[in-house]
């Protein structure tokens, strides 16, 4: 089981095909809404949830593990920003380019969005850290943001860290028939 923890308890524990389903919608749609450096380091955090390279069932970060930034200005940003890319997964935003139906992305991401939006990024500050690649939990930093885009999928790619998308580790290819890469 992976487990994506809020606040007060909340969580959000799902088995191994569910995250993959759950991060599939959501790189989606932070592919779409990334334009500042704290949405590519968000991007950079959703590809590191990639079971396919991570291993199974060793997934999943809290939600107070990240550096939501430095002012309440930037962390009410954060929060937004995270709200919006979840409101447009929900809004099943290029789901029909999946090679499967999404079982239960739906609830999951109803699930996790009302963890987002309980969630105060102000007392998260004594819980925060800052994640490397040699690290587990919280953000990735800025030199380790989700920059590049994978061509055949359309998405963020997981590079500084590994070559390929989501739907590349996957085997998913932009056409059929297995890899993209």
């Amino acid at each position: 089981m992976n487990t994506f923890r809020g606040s007060d308890g909340r969580h959000l524990e799902m088995t191994n095909g569910g995250t993959a389903v759950f991060v599939d919608v959501l790189v989606l749609a932070v592919s779409a809404l990334a334009r500042e450096p704290w949405h590519f380091r968000f991007a950079a955090l959703l590809t590191l949830q990639d079971q396919n390279v991570m291993g199974r069932g060793v997934v999943g970060f809290g939600l107070a593990e990240l550096d939501w930034g430095d002012t309440q200005q930037e962390r009410a940003a954060a929060k937004d920003f995270l709200l919006r890319v979840l409101d447009l997964a929900l809004s099943r935003h290029r789901w029909d380019e999946l090679t499967y139906e999404p079982p239960r992305a739906e609830g999951y991401l109803r699930t996790y969005r009302a963890m987002v939006e309980a969630f105060d990024p102000e007392t998260a500050g004594a819980e925060t850290v800052v994640r490397t690649a040699g690290g587990r939990g919280g953000l990735p930093g800025p030199d380790e943001a989700a920059m590049a885009s994978c061509t055949a999928h359309r998405v963020l790619d997981a590079l500084p860290f590994w070559e390929g998308c989501v739907f590349c580790t996957g085997g998913v290819s932009a056409t059929s028939g297995g890899p993209a890469r």
